[in-house]
């Protein structure tokens, strides 16, 4: 069966795949609850879900209320620079390759409110026109054996000074 390019063989893999995830990442959280809450995120994320908040995916997870994922966003002791670490390594063994490349791709997400961080009305080439959107700047890997997005270094890191102030898109389609 094959379901827009992708079959049941390939979903299964990236189960397994889940499976390897949350052994890795698992030893980075001392109780069972985050633990499973930190995988159920994990798996949450990768879901059709079309709105992906604390809500929807605690009641992905089975949750009554969104508590347990709220708390291991918030105030749960684990180190994430550790799991970053850990992912980037399960993504080098797996997709690590000569030819792989990188690219950097904006996108814009529409958004109804202002309460998201760079929220304005500005263009969004995903709506093909002015909207009120959020920009985002997205780094990709992509080689023959899969691709991932990429977050990692830190705005200081890359020499972003803490003063600089959110400026809205004003790249323009051209006609």
């Amino acid at each position: 069966m094959v379901i827009d390019d992708i079959c049941v063989a390939d979903v299964e893999k990236w189960a397994e795949g889940l499976d390897e995830i949350g052994e890795l990442i698992g030893r980075r959280f001392v109780r069972s609850e985050p633990r499973d809450n930190a995988m159920a995120y994990v798996r949450g994320l990768l879901s059709d879900e079309e709105r992906k908040n604390s809500w929807t995916l605690s009641e992905r997870a089975g949750h009554g209320t969104p508590d347990g994922m709220q708390r291991l966003l918030s105030i749960t002791d684990w180190d994430p620079d550790a799991v970053r670490d850990d992912l980037f390594s399960y993504v080098n063994r797996h997709l690590g390759d000569p030819d792989g490349v990188l690219i950097i791709d904006q996108t814009g997400f529409l958004k109804k409110g202002t309460a998201s961080a760079g929220v304005a009305r500005q263009y969004s080439g995903t709506a093909g026109r002015v909207e009120n959107c959020q920009i985002g700047v997205l780094l990709t890997y992509s080689a023959p054996a899969g691709r991932t997005l990429l977050d990692r270094e830190r705005c200081t890191v890359a020499g972003i000074p803490e003063a600089r102030e959110f400026a809205t898109n004003r790249c323009w389609p051209r006609t």
